[in-house]
């Protein structure tokens, strides 16, 4: 059984995740196995200080052990899970697991600059631990089973997606929530965007990316009216649209994080999320000039567009 850290109590998915891996108050098709929550450190918010009481007080009831600081984990556990729910803490928290040799999974956001993730990634691979960081709805059973059906539908040519996109000033732009629905498009369209248009008020948000093989994916981050997830995905045979099940999005993804504690192999490539944080960077940088074409400061190839 592989011990497990969790690391900051300003989220639900704090007793989420432990509910699920340790089998706890939740039903029986939510468990994954092979790892467990052994010891937990509330910490502190600068975002919602006010959840971290509520969460506590959870957690104590199904019995995990509470130290003052992160760092006081180190020896008791094989893996950690960051879900500070602000992306500015991030670096801060998972460097001191990294250097001690530690996997780290990091919540989404991974965190609110590149020139942070991209120090995060190269820590990680200086001292040869893994790294994964991933919103919950990449793992959507609807996301997940559109690319296994390639013989079928054929290949990808584009895609839209939609997300809510509540702002958060401390998580600026798509970084809050809307980096769920920049997750899905780019595990639908893969990475390799190259530069993206957008327009941004106080009801929505509209992107247009375009992928270095000439493909186009879209996204709405919602913010007036019904909220939801969901794709279009313009594919060589058909068209395929759906609305995504958030019901066992939390399932799969710890799936996927277990699986990479147990193996060393994380399930995505960490340049691809160094991507999704210069993606939600030249949205911003776009946004804020009138929808202009913003370069991708970031591409997973390592190549600079700045």
């Amino acid at each position: 059984m592989i011990r497990l850290g969790i690391v900051d109590f300003d989220t639900s998915h704090v007793v989420a995740f432990t509910q699920r891996l340790n089998h706890v108050d939740v039903s029986e098709d939510q468990w994954v196995d092979g790892a467990k929550i052994v010891v937990g450190c509330p910490g502190e918010s600068l975002l919602s200080p006010e959840r971290i009481p509520e969460f506590t007080a959870q957690m104590q009831s199904y019995g995990v052990p509470l130290v003052d600081k992160p760092e006081e984990m180190i020896g008791q556990i094989d893996a950690v899970l960051i879900e500070s729910v602000d992306g500015n803490a991030h670096y801060e928290r998972t460097v001191p697991f990294l250097e001690a040799g530690l996997p780290v999974f990091v919540d989404k956001p991974f965190t609110c600059s590149l020139k942070e993730a991209e120090a995060l990634a190269a820590l990680a691979r200086s001292k040869g631990v893994p790294i994964f960081t991933s919103s919950s709805l990449r793992y959507g059973l609807e996301v997940v089973e559109l690319p296994q059906k390639k013989s079928e539908v054929g290949e990808i040519l584009g895609v839209e997606v939609c997300s809510p996109a509540p702002t958060e000033p401390r998580n600026p732009g798509l970084f809050h929530y809307g980096i769920h629905g920049v997750e899905t498009l780019y595990t639908l369209m893969g990475s390799g965007c190259e530069a993206v248009w957008s327009v941004s008020n106080d009801d929505a948000d509209v992107v247009t990316g375009l992928w270095k093989d000439g493909r186009i994916g879209t996204l709405r981050g919602i913010r007036k009216g019904q909220p939801g997830y969901g794709y279009t995905a313009y594919c060589e045979n058909s068209i395929v649209r759906t609305s995504i099940n958030a019901g066992y999005i939390y399932r799969e993804l710890l799936k996927r994080i277990v699986e990479m504690f147990r193996t060393g192999k994380p399930p995505i490539d960490i340049t691809e999320s160094l991507e999704i944080v210069a993606f939600i960077e030249a949205v911003m940088r776009s946004a804020t000039n009138d929808g202009a074409k913003a370069a991708l400061a970031y591409t997973a190839s390592g190549v600079s567009k700045m």
